[in-house]
């Protein structure tokens, strides 16, 4: 294939997508939108009513509240799954790296966001993913730097200098003489430009109209055609590589985007920002870029290969080619049509509903203001018409004679509209399963009702967005995540440390498996939060039962499992981290902890303190009982001692008074002898009180 009969078959790939999305598609798509936003439907007749209800909104607004629990109630939106055993903590970590960059290098929650609620109204909800290699400029100026500081900037590689000045001062300084010296200080004055790279993945929400793609396609994996157009100004195209002279050349060449009737219905204001031919700055001019992703057979192997085509302007001018290994969008649809990649919404489901129920308040409203202000016949030429059209209260009406003004009184025929209104609403809820009893706003409807008719309603609109949840989990999010892992592993060259689970972790995507399982991590499950949060807690009381009856590592249930109740709970609480409140659990250091040996039993611990208790008070009582009978033995030498001083005081002062000689060596043999016995007597008592108190306390 030439590049002629190439260009050529780019060229008529990309104008049946554009006819079949903007012939077909779009006009119904811009049709939900216009009456999404309420707007009126072209029917409406001057003097009536022109009320427009928003039952497609109303809809929407009550299913996206839903949607976002579901899929943001876990920080782990989707979860990889290892396909051979020894790739367990490579698939977690992957897990955790995938999560970060959709949550915290994008705004995931603002995207899915997006993605749903064009989705829920057009249809159609993509989400791009790319590698940006977008480089970061700023300008800066700086003042009086010294030689020391100019030589750091001038050895950052980020910086380039784009204009110095030098200038010199004189400083009087003190010199080793004490003399006074004015050296020459020299200072700079710097205008620097620093350029930092940012690369790093770029997820993006594509506006309907700009999505392109084959109308045979059934799925985006497959299509013979997929394509994004979009309009990009000179300066953003000269920022991606492409050179201006080329794009300058080739703008403005056909460019009919600008007046795609579906861009202005969703935004009317952008038939201004479009038209930019007035801007003096040439760079600021708008170019049709269309992204393709179209398989052809280049070159000519006869097996057709995927592409990635880069046009600009409406002649498709080919800026960039090259071989591509997937294509990079995810599709969210709610309710798909099989063998079709674009479906219905769920304004299509709820349109025609608007449109009946907003003629019947229109009529109604009509028959109130008709019976509260007549119309009104006069005779003419016999009554003043300014007082007749005067609606003063009180006002006075002059005629000519009596009965020239007759009121033509209506009565309010409402009544019967309303059963018609209710009967749309029961339509509604069939088709969408959002009423106000499933949403828990009709009290009288709650209270005449029996719990299980209340759970039953309930759970009918929750399997109906239930429903939609599971579509946008297998057709759009695992697709999306897919394609992130396989991009990063691709393009990212490099680690980067995180911070993931409350811990710094370094990240190598070059060492990981881009072909592993994908799993969707989304709430799911019939009955009511309340009912979900009572069945979990008498799981978790289960499991503490079986952990304390078999430990906490037996084989049916561990900690492991017990975590994971525990982490479930947290999430259907509303608290999306719940590592905050139980941690990760190591499988390493569990092992570790198993095979050392078990604690002691608490019981026989108390049973050896009580008996330590025990021995330490009879070691009490006995050294008390020995110094007890050291203070006795004491005190009773003392008094024996007092006694035989007495003794011998008396025995001299009967001597001197009588003249007669005692025999003081028998009385001190006496006086010692009774000592001897009285300790005896006292050692004898003390050993029989230590006896006794032994036995007692063994």
């Amino acid at each position: 294939m030439d590049e002629g009969q190439f260009v050529a078959s780019v060229k008529a790939s990309i104008d049946e997508a554009v006819d079949y999305i903007d012939g077909y598609i779009a006009p119904q798509r811009a049709k939900a939108t216009a009456y999404y936003r309420g707007d009126e439907f072209g029917n409406e007749e001057d003097g009536r009513s022109r009320i427009v209800m928003t039952e497609v909104r109303d809809t929407v607004q009550a299913i996206v509240p839903s949607l976002l629990r579901i899929f943001t109630s876990s920080d782990q939106v989707v979860e990889f799954a290892p396909n051979t055993a020894d790739k367990t903590d490579m698939a977690a970590q992957q897990t955790d790296y995938i999560n970060h960059v959709f949550y915290n290098d994008n705004p995931g929650f603002s995207i899915l966001h997006q993605v749903f609620k064009d989705a829920l109204v057009r249809r159609t909800g993509i989400i791009k993913w790319r590698w940006s290699e977008d480089t970061e400029i700023s300008e800066a100026e700086f003042e009086n730097l010294d030689e020391g500081q100019l030589l750091v900037l001038q050895q950052d590689p980020a910086v380039e200098i784009v204009e110095i000045e030098e200038e010199t001062e004189q400083e009087a300084v003190t010199g080793p003489d004490g003399m006074m010296v004015q050296p020459a200080i020299v200072k700079y004055g710097v205008k620097i430009r620093r350029k930092i790279e940012k690369n790093r993945v770029v997820l993006e929400s594509v506006p309907p109209e700009e999505f392109l793609i084959a109308r045979d396609a059934r799925d985006i994996e497959n299509a013979a055609y997929v394509g994004h157009r979009s309009l990009k100004t000179v300066s953003e195209l000269v920022a991606m590589g492409y050179d201006r002279d080329e794009v300058e050349e080739h703008a403005g060449q056909g460019d009919v985007f600008v007046l795609n009737y579906e861009a202005q219905t969703r935004n009317p204001a952008i038939m201004s920002f479009m038209d930019r031919s007035d801007n003096p700055d040439q760079t600021m001019r708008r170019v049709l870029y269309v992204e393709s992703y179209v398989r052809i057979d280049k070159d000519g192997d006869g097996i057709a290969e995927l592409r990635k085509v880069c046009s600009i302007g409406g002649a498709h001018h080919i800026l960039h080619d090259s071989v591509a290994t997937d294509v990079p969008f995810a599709f969210f649809c709610p309710d798909p049509e099989p063998h079709m990649v674009i479906g219905q919404s769920i304004a299509d489901q709820t349109m025609d509903l608007q449109l009946m129920k907003s003629n019947v308040v229109r009529a109604t409203l009509d028959s109130l203001a008709q019976s509260i202000f007549p119309r009104t016949a006069i005779v003419e030429g016999q009554v003043n018409i300014d007082d007749v059209l005067n609606t003063e209260m009180g006002g006075i009406i002059r005629m000519r004679q009596p009965g020239m003004v007759q009121p033509f009184s209506q009565p309010f025929v409402g009544q019967q509209a309303m059963p018609v209104i209710a009967y749309l609403d029961d339509v509604k809820a069939r088709r969408t399963g959002i009423s106000a009893a499933s949403q828990g706003l009709d009290p009288d409807v709650l209270q005449s009702t029996t719990r299980a008719a209340v759970t039953a309603t309930v759970q009918g609109a929750q399997e109906r967005i239930e429903l939609v949840a599971r579509l946008f989990a297998e057709n759009g999010m695992k697709r999306l995540f897919r394609g992130l892992l396989k991009l990063i592993v691709r393009h990212q060259d490099k680690p980067r440390v995180v911070r993931m689970r409350g811990k710094w972790v370094e990240v190598d995507p070059r060492y990981w498996d881009a072909d592993l399982d994908v799993q969707v991590n989304v709430a799911l499950g019939r009955g009511t939060d309340q009912d979900k949060m009572q069945f979990l807690m008498l799981l978790a009381q289960k499991q503490e039962q079986i952990m304390q009856t078999a430990g906490p590592m037996n084989p049916l249930c561990s900690v492991f499992e017990y975590r994971n109740t525990l982490a479930q709970v947290c999430a259907l609480a509303g608290f999306k981290d719940a590592q905050r409140y139980f941690k990760e659990i190591d499988p390493q250091q569990m092992q570790m902890m198993a095979q050392q040996p078990p604690p002691p039993d608490p019981n026989m611990e108390l049973v050896k303190i009580e008996a330590q208790k025990a021995q330490a008070k009879i070691q009490h009582d006995q050294l008390k009982l020995q110094l007890d009978a050291q203070e006795i033995q004491m005190r009773h030498q003392s008094d024996m001692e007092k006694m035989r001083l007495e003794t011998m005081v008396k025995v001299a002062e009967i001597e001197a008074k009588y003249g007669t000689q005692a025999d003081v060596a028998r009385l001190e043999a006496e006086i010692k002898r009774g000592i001897e016995i009285e300790k005896a007597s006292i050692g004898a008592a003390a050993r029989m009180h230590g006896n006794v108190t032994g036995v007692g306390n063994g």
